[in-house]
């Protein structure tokens, strides 16, 4: 037995599991303490949040709370690992597109935009000393932590909720999805899909896939959840930092498992701004993974079950997704797995399903 609660949060779906329905109410009010924090922290559409505050900072190194500093930390990290095609300083970039508000916004307002090529400022130029807990952000760097805060914050709650409750939990935030304490049997059971769609439900078009983990994290990004048009000009939330743009990609979707969400969600993410290699680098980072193509046709990598819509053959393995020690979350990591799901993809809304999902970008 299971007990499942679903609502809305940081601008996105939430969906709650544990294997003990009895705890579901207080790991629910304990969910909803951390992601306002999280959301008074790192949202960059409230003028009242940490990370809002520094972009007046004018190359001045400021305090920052643990909180920002962590995550912060697991931004810096991806732009690291995957060689910059996931970059925190896209700020600016997202704002130039309209993409300044909270989605359900930006989609009401049509007018045109100005599309220039003009790479982001980099990664690089933003120093985290957490050993001071200060950051230092160049004048007229505006950061943007959406494509990885979502899944950093699943990993933090279900690790924090599973020691606090004592049995397994699924935190899935848009469809990024994180899983810690003991699974139930046979593990997570999760649907990966191509279309956004009701947990319960096997979406009516686009395919899907069933998987199981026990541990981790899995998380699907993808172009098409979340897309909005200003003028003529049709955009996606997926910003190439070479560009400054959205991406032009081959794939509608990625989804990717690993040892963390957020290894996941950098991994998937990254996968849609490569482009065409992204093949062959998940296949070199031995991760498995699921990517759909604008046409439909559907690739995995070595490790992803090939199942369909039934049982799942194999576990999704949960390794960590790059070489060097994953940024963990501050009270420890957990891992566990049934099928209550989400589907997204890399920063956005698309679909993957944990015993029901949705997926995201």
């Amino acid at each position: 037995m299971t007990g499942a609660a679903d609502w809305r949060a940081l601008g996105t779906s939430v969906r709650l599991v544990t294997t003990d329905p009895a705890l579901l109410d207080s790991c629910n009010l304990l969910l909803a303490r951390h992601l306002a924090e999280v959301d008074a922290t790192c949202s960059r559409f409230r003028p009242d949040s940490e990370l809002a505050a520094l972009d007046g900072t004018d190359g001045r190194p400021v305090k920052v709370s643990p909180l920002l500093a962590e995550a912060l930390a697991v931004a810096l990290r991806a732009a690291e690992a995957t060689d910059g095609a996931v970059d925190p300083t896209v700020g600016s970039a997202m704002n130039a597109l309209g993409y300044d508000r909270d989605f359900q916004l930006i989609q009401e307002d049509g007018r045109p935009v100005r599309l220039t090529v003009r790479p982001v400022p980099g990664w690089r130029l933003v120093t985290l000393d957490r050993t001071t807990g200060t950051v230092t952000v160049p004048a007229g760097v505006r950061l943007d932590l959406g494509a990885t805060a979502k899944a950093w914050a699943a990993d933090r709650a279900a690790t924090m909720l599973a020691e606090a409750a004592g049995c397994g939990v699924l935190v899935s935030l848009g469809g990024d999805t994180a899983v810690a304490g003991r699974p139930p049997h046979g593990g997570w059971r999760i649907r990966v899909q191509d279309a956004t769609g009701p947990v319960d439900e096997i979406p009516a078009r686009g395919s899907s896939d069933m998987v199981s983990i026990r541990g981790g994290g899995l998380a699907t990004s993808g172009t098409t959840a979340r897309r909005w048009r200003r003028g003529a000009q049709e955009l996606h939330h997926i910003i190439d930092p070479y560009t400054g743009l959205p991406a032009q990609t081959p794939w509608r979707t990625v989804s990717v498992a690993a040892a963390t969400c957020a290894d996941a969600n950098a991994a998937s993410t990254a996968a849609l701004v490569k482009g065409a290699g992204a093949e062959r680098w998940l296949t070199r980072l031995a991760l498995p993974a699921r990517l759909v193509a604008n046409d439909g046709t559907v690739l995995t990598t070595p490790g992803w079950p090939t199942s369909g819509r039934g049982t799942p053959t194999s576990h999704l393995s949960a390794r960590p997704a790059f070489e060097d020690e994953a940024v963990r979350p501050t009270r420890g990591s957990g891992g566990g797995a049934p099928r209550y799901g989400t589907g997204r993809g890399g920063g956005g809304e698309t679909p993957s399903t944990a015993t029901t999902t949705e997926a995201a970008a």
